[in-house]
């Protein structure tokens, strides 16, 4: 079959094996770029889903795709509402050490052009100017004043005017006093007009101060906006094609003209403040001229592919970050951290359904994100938060973006009946099957696979013999004998564990042997449970019979699945018959034992016997029901044929034998169903059938369309070859009650009566006793 001595010669896998339906559906969804156009993959856990959304949807992005870095900077004019930039890719990282740089260029130019000579001197000029002005207005008045007879004498803030003497000098108090009332009405009256001189002179001194603080800020920012222009300008030329970073850069210049003094030592404040002060206020001053780049496609080829490891709404929309500055919480635009939406933005979201519905808000924030089709950043906890705390409100977003959710399909119909908006905006499903077509195309795809982990993973190769018993393996996890399974995480543990095999046993490859060690020691490890079962059949704790014949006795079949294991075991099922009207009875129905499909395939059990038996009189009937030593709950309906055979039995009160075991579901008009677990089933009877000594009548009675389904273990295959194990294929009720009992189940002649020999003529005679005996008690 193969042409390869091992896996080390064949090709790796490119692309998932199987789920064809898969791959169409995530291609066309791919393409959809409309809103709501987002896919939810479903499948069981193991398939292989996430590799392949991985896969497909890194393939599909690596292609030319117009991307953009995303930066929020300083609004000038209002610092709690940040601005946002939209650049082309790497021009943000460009952009933010522009940035970087202009600051660097202006702490040094700025000092250095206010220390230069020629500015020194022009500042110097103009203190000159005014400060002339200011000596010839004090000359003036001084020389008003001694015009009046008084000096000035400054006191404080004030002028003091005092009275002066022919000689030039301030009055005596004696000379003062002697005055005569003329001379004092006369120095009153020139102080008076002397304080409104004063009083002006004042006042223009005051307005030649200010002028000189205008002429000396104009001068300052004339000197400042040299070094800024020159810089800004060479900024311009970098940026001209980019509106939004002109329009910022002017904004910039406005704010660096105004506070260009920032940039200047003041050695008073220096004094003042502790290093650690002043190196914190310096980088406030500086921080709002900074750039936040939010997200950089710098280094990006194709369209982003993230997968959100950890969707909590913070991690998925974004958030603002606080710190502590002396005790109160303050934020600003550099503390606004990107979520996984961000850095998606104009590519792909890989997201675990049991990831984001786990994680309170996450849902609701995505849900807004892709209705809005943008994304705005907000503190949940400002709602509920009792103490206010001064945030920013970022600009919000533009979102293109589309999300792929992996997760089950009870999830899916869950979200799909029950949230509105989950159907707006997952238009796709992708389903992934459990199984694959057992043809050559999956046959090569899982030998590449084989190959794949082997190499991946510094593993053994495999031989021919290994490979054959892995894709049987794979036929056995699918239970189909024409169909593969797509549950590879089973698959690579066996894989995995094969290779430590034949590590331990010092072989080059991984051959059938160790794959049969593999799977024999991963049934040790987990089999404890049903060994303990096993023992309690041998032991007649549990009553189980292989040989002999009963009236109304018959070994079921049930499926005990532990998770990582499932087994199959016998059951006991027994059926009591006698006249009454209660019809069946469940027993466990009526020990709130059963399950709603188990009570079902009971009801159709009576449609079967009226249609039988009850067609020119009525069923006068009670039969209980029972699985005997069963203290859990029981469902399904696959021991249904099982308890009609039951039933049968006891009715026609004949024998059932007891080394056989009947699994199989039935409808109304006494056709067998296929049922699940069919290997497992028939490997556990034949396990007890071989533990009490096998006669070689043994056997079981299966669905003849579970024949498909047969994947059997090595021992029970050789057990039937030999003829010391049955396997019986049944199509109908009749069919199975003739095996059981050897005798003929009967046909109805023309009045629908059957011969007394049969099985079905002993029932009808029973019932027809039973109708009888109770219309003459009525009498």
């Amino acid at each position: 079959m193969f042409t390869f001595d091992s896996t080390e010669q064949v090709e790796r896998l490119t692309t998932i094996v199987g789920q064809q339906r898969a791959r169409h559906v995530m291609n066309f969804g791919l393409h959809v770029n409309k809103p709501g156009y987002n896919l939810y993959v479903s499948g069981n856990v193991g398939t292989g889903k996430t590799s392949f959304v991985n896969s497909v949807v890194n393939d599909f992005a690596n292609r030319d795709a117009k991307l953009f870095d995303w930066c929020y900077v300083n609004n000038f004019e209002d610092e709690y509402k940040p601005k946002v930039l939209k650049l082309s890719a790497g021009l943000g990282k460009k952009l933010q050490k522009s940035m970087e740089n202009l600051l660097n260029d202006l702490k040094v130019d700025i000092p250095s052009i206010f220390t230069e000579e020629d500015h020194q001197k022009n500042r110097t000029s103009i203190i000159r100017k005014y400060k002339e002005k200011i000596e010839q207005l004090y000359k003036q008045t001084d020389q008003t004043a001694t015009d009046y007879g008084f000096l000035l004498k400054q006191s404080g803030s004030t002028i003091v005017t005092i009275p002066m003497g022919e000689d030039g000098q301030p009055l005596s108090e004696e000379t003062y006093n002697a005055l005569d009332e003329k001379q004092l009405a006369t120095i009153e009256n020139n102080s008076v007009k002397l304080q409104e001189i004063i009083l002006d002179a004042t006042k223009s001194i005051h307005q030649f101060e200010q002028e000189l603080k205008r002429s000396l800020a104009g001068f300052d920012h004339q000197t400042a906006l040299i070094a800024i222009d020159y810089h800004i300008d060479e900024l311009k030329k970098s940026y001209k094609n980019c509106p939004e970073v002109m329009h910022h850069l002017k904004a910039v210049r406005k704010d660096l003209v105004e506070n260009f003094h920032v940039f200047l030592p003041n050695e008073s404040k220096q004094e003042e403040k502790p290093l650690g002060i002043l190196f914190t206020d310096e980088q406030q001053a500086f921080k709002k001229y900074t750039i936040n780049v939010l997200v950089d496609h710098s280094e990006t080829e194709g369209m982003p592919v993230i997968s959100a490891d950890n969707p909590t709404f913070y991690n998925l929309i974004g958030k603002v970050e606080y710190e502590n500055r002396m005790g109160i919480m303050s934020t600003d635009f550099t503390k606004i951290k990107p979520g996984y939406l961000h850095h998606a933005n104009g590519g792909y979201l890989i997201i675990q359904a049991k990831d984001i519905f786990s994680k309170s808000q996450a849902w609701e924030g995505l849900k807004r994100a892709l209705l809005t089709h943008k994304l705005q950043i907000e503190n949940i906890g400002e709602h509920t938060s009792i103490i206010a705390t001064a945030s920013v409100n970022p600009a919000p977003i533009p979102l293109d973006v589309k999300i792929i959710i992996i997760g089950n399909m009870d999830m899916y119909q869950i979200l799909y009946n029950h949230e509105e908006d989950f159907r707006k905006l997952f238009k796709i499903r992708v389903d992934f099957d459990i199984e694959m077509n057992y043809n050559e195309e999956n046959i090569t795809g899982l030998v590449s696979f084989i190959h794949t982990h082997c190499r991946k993973h510094k593993l053994r190769h495999f031989d021919r013999t290994a490979v054959a018993k892995m894709i049987e393996y794979s036929a056995r996890l699918a239970g189909h004998q024409n169909k593969l399974s797509t549950r590879f995480n089973l698959q690579v543990e066996l894989i995995y564990e094969a290779d430590a095999w034949a590590s331990m046993m010092g072989d080059d490859l991984v051959s059938a042997k160790h794959i049969e060690k593999a799977i024999h020691e991963k049934t040790y490890r987990s089999n404890l449970y049903e060994e303990k079962v096993q023992a309690s059949i041998d032991e007649e704790s549990i009553l189980i019979d292989t040989v002999g014949e009963k009236v109304g006795q018959v070994n079921g079949l049930a499926v005990y699945d532990l998770g990582q294991y499932r087994f199959g075991k016998p059951t006991r099922i027994t059926a009591t018959t006698f006249m009454g009207r209660k019809g069946f009875v469940n027993i466990e129905r009526e020990s709130q034992l059963s399950g709603n499909i188990h009570n079902k395939g009971v009801y159709i059990l009576g449609g079967y016997l009226g249609q039988k038996f009850a067609q020119t009189y009525p069923l006068v009937l009670t039969a209980h029901i029972a699985f005997e030593q069963s203290y859990g709950g029981v469902d399904g309906d696959s021991a249904s044929s099982t308890e009609l055979y039951a039933i049968l039995s006891s009715l026609a009160e004949v024998p059932i034998d007891q080394g056989l075991a009947v699994t199989g579901s039935v409808n109304q008009n006494g056709e067998i169903q296929p049922i699940g677990g069919v290997n497992e089933k028939i490997e556990g009877f034949y396990t007890v059938c071989k533990s009490k000594g096998l006669t070689g009548t043994q056997g079981v009675l299966i669905p003849h369309q579970n024949v498909k389904n047969l994947m059997l273990n090595d021992e029970v295959i050789e057990a039937v070859r030999d003829g010391q194990f049955h396997i019986y294929k049944v199509q109908t009720i009749e069919e199975g009650i003739e095996i059981l009992t050897g005798l003929p189940a009967g046909q109805p002649d023309e009045r629908g009566e059957y011969e007394k020999d049969t099985v079905y003529g002993k029932v009808a005679e029973k019932l027809r006793m039973f109708m009888e005996f109770a219309k003459e008690q009525e009498k």
